[in-house]
């Protein structure tokens, strides 16, 4: 897959693709997560380090559920929807 002629990667999160773009909304609606809900920075770049490394992860988003994973990864109580459960493995 292309944008703007330059390849993509199937296993990238949407700040990797699109940073001006589409991530940039998913930034905005990361930003009005209130703070008691919102996912510590440690745990939020380790949520995302493990979808980088799935095989379910295609352009940013989840192909287990359908969400932006950053979204997702962004508020406490949201879980991996994977029959793994990626994320609880060291939680």
């Amino acid at each position: 897959m292309l944008i703007e002629g330059k390849p993509i990667c199937k296993r990238c999160l949407l700040l990797d693709i699109d940073p001006d773009g589409l991530y940039k909304k998913v930034g905005e609606l990361i930003s009005l997560i209130p703070e008691d809900t919102k996912t510590p920075d440690g745990e939020y770049s380790r949520r995302l380090e493990i979808c980088k490394s799935c095989k379910n992860l295609e352009n940013g988003i989840c192909r287990e559920c359908g969400c932006f994973v950053e979204l997702r990864a962004a508020t406490k109580k949201n879980y991996c929807p994977s029959a793994e459960h990626f994320w609880a493995e060291i939680e």
